[in-house]
This record gives C-alpha cells, structure tokens and sequence, in this order.
C-alpha cells in the first residue's frame, strides 16, 4: 500500500471514529460525492513532499478536509469543523506498513458561502511522518 493509501484510510477512520462528527454528517467521502445529502465530509487529496533525513525515509503531506452544509448561517458547519479538527488531533500516530506520524498541525481553517444558503467548512494539515523499516 502506497504512503498515499496508508494516510486517506487513516484520516477517513479517525474521522469516522469520532462520534461527534460521524454522528453529525450523513457521509465521510474521499472525493465529492455524486449523491449525498448536507452535512458531510469530503477529504481532499494530500500534497506530498520528501520529509527524510540522513537514514530516515519521510514525507510532508498537506491534506484539507472540507465539510459542506446548508442553511441560512454556518452555525451547525463551525460545530462540525470543529469536531473535524479534534478528530485530526487525536488521530493514532501509528499509521501502519511501517509508516508513524512525527506532528499534525492545522494550518488554517475558514468557512466561506457557495452560493445561496451552501457553505463550506475548510480546514488544512501538515502531517510529518517517518517510516520504520522495521
């Protein structure tokens, strides 16, 4: 499985764990959905960089995750970021096939108006990891 695979299926199950998120969304997608009703989550695709040293294999990812609702005002959508941004937090730090997040840190978060009563929930990462070759 691909550092790429590895990080999605850990995000998406870090997400899905944390109750006060799974239970507010209808979905946790890893792309647009073609069909789902609002609130759910959509995890973008990861920006990867060489993150090694001298004997260490690693990568630097930047990954947004972007949660979409409906209404008049954004009310309910800063709950649901909210508890995105503490499920990324308690994400395990061991991701499997050897690879170990170093550090999680948010970058920048906003919610921006998509047309008539549709918003979006924006929240962005860099994830440090290393890979054991144990």
């Amino acid at each position: 499985m691909s550092v790429q695979d590895v990080l999605q299926a850990a995000i998406k199950a870090a997400l899905e764990g944390h109750a006060p998120l799974a239970d507010g969304v209808t979905g946790i997608f890893e792309a647009p959905p073609v069909r789902s009703a609002p609130p759910y989550a959509v995890i973008g695709e990861s920006l990867f960089t060489d993150w090694g040293a001298k004997a260490l294999s690693g990568r630097e990812a930047r990954v947004a995750v972007m949660l979409h609702d409906i209404g008049e005002r954004p009310a309910r959508l800063r709950a649901l970021v909210g508890a995105a941004e503490d499920a990324m937090a308690a994400m395990p730090r061991v991701l499997g096939e050897g690879w170990a997040v170093a550090s999680i840190v948010m970058l920048r978060s906003r919610i921006v108006r998509e047309g008539e009563a549709r918003w979006i929930g924006t929240s962005e990462y860099r994830l440090r990891m290393l890979r054991s070759e144990l």
